[in-house]
C-alpha cells in the first residue's frame, strides 16, 4: 500500500509564520511538523510516499526531505497543488502515483500519539472500500462528525452544530482505486472546493465504508492553540510511538 501526503493549502490561521515558510514546516517540539505523518506512515510499513505540497514554500520540502532515505522510506515523489481546492482535489492529484493499488492518506498536520498499524493492517485485508479513524473528542462540532448506528457509519456530517456522537474523522483516510472515480463526480462546497467528506459518504452509500477507534492522543497543528497543544503532548508524552 501506498501513502500520501497532504501538505498544500496557505495556512492562513497561522499568519504570520506561515508568510515565510510552509506551515507544514514550522516545528513542533523538536522536528518539523512534516516528519510525523512521514513517521506514521513509515511505523505501519508503508515506504513508498507521494508528497502534496503547493504555496510558495514547496521547494523547502525538498531540501527538508530529500530522497527520504533519512526519515526511513524507499521511495519519495513530490507534486504540486495550485490554489487551495480542498482534500479531495490535493487528493486528485495522486491517481497516477496510486496505480490502481490502495492508498493511505494522511493530513500534514495531524500527529498521533501511537500507531495505525493495526488500521493498516485490516485494511489490507478489507476486499473493497475505505476505512476511516475516528477519536472521541470535546468538541466535535469542529470536526467531520460520525453518525452512528450500532457498528455501522450511516454518515459523516461536517462541523454540525449538534453532533450525533462525540467522535470526530481524524486526517487520515484509507480508500481503494475507486476513490478517483468518485472524486471526478463531487461538485464544489459552499467553500468552493473539494470536500473529503463528500468523498466518505459516497462510499458510505455503497455500504463499503469501515472504521477504526485511535488508541493514545491525537491533534491537528492548523491554528496557533492546537500548534501549542501539539508541542506540548509531543514534548510531555512522545509521539509515533510502535
Amino acid at each position: 500500500m501506498k501513502g500520501i501526503i497532504l501538505a498544500g493549502g496557505l495556512g492562513t490561521r497561522l499568519f504570520p509564520l506561515t508568510k515565510v515558510t510552509n506551515k507544514h514546516l514550522l516545528p513542533v517540539y523538536d522536528k518539523p511538523m512534516i516528519y510525523y505523518p512521514i513517521q506514521t506512515l513509515v511505523n505501519a510499513g508503508i515506504t513508498d510516499v507521494l508528497l502534496v505540497t503547493g504555496g510558495n514554500s514547496a521547494g523547502d520540502f525538498l531540501r527538508l526531505i530529500g530522497n527520504g532515505k533519512e526519515l526511513k522510506l524507499k521511495h519519495i515523489e513530490y507534486t504540486y497543488q495550485e490554489g487551495e481546492g480542498g482534500i479531495a482535489q490535493a487528493l486528485s492529484l495522486a491517481e497516477e502515483f496510486a496505480d490502481n493499488g490502495k492508498i493511505c492518506i494522511i493530513l500534514g498536520d495531524n500527529i498521533i500519539e501511537k500507531n495505525i498499524n493495526r488500521a493498516v493492517e485490516n485494511f489490507k485485508k478489507q476486499a473493497k472500500g475505505a476505512k476511516i479513524i475516528l477519536k472521541e473528542v470535546s468538541d466535535p462540532e469542529r470536526f467531520g462528525v460520525p453518525v452512528l448506528d450500532e457498528d455501522r457509519i450511516i454518515a459523516v456530517e461536517e462541523k454540525p452544530e449538534v453532533p450525533k456522537s462525540k467522535f470526530a474523522v481524524i486526517g487520515i483516510y484509507m480508500f481503494d482505486n475507486t476513490v478517483f472515480d468518485i472524486i471526478r463526480t463531487l461538485k464544489p462546497s459552499e467553500r468552493g472546493e473539494l470536500e473529503i467528506t463528500d468523498v466518505n459518504n459516497a462510499y458510505i452509500k455503497r455500504g463499503d465504508m469501515t472504521y477504526e477507534i485511535l488508541d493514545g492522543w491525537w491533534t491537528d497543528a492548523g491554528t496557533f492553540d492546537s500548534l501549542r497543544i501539539a508541542t506540548n503532548l509531543v514534548a510531555e508524552t512522545g509521539a509515533n510511538k510502535v
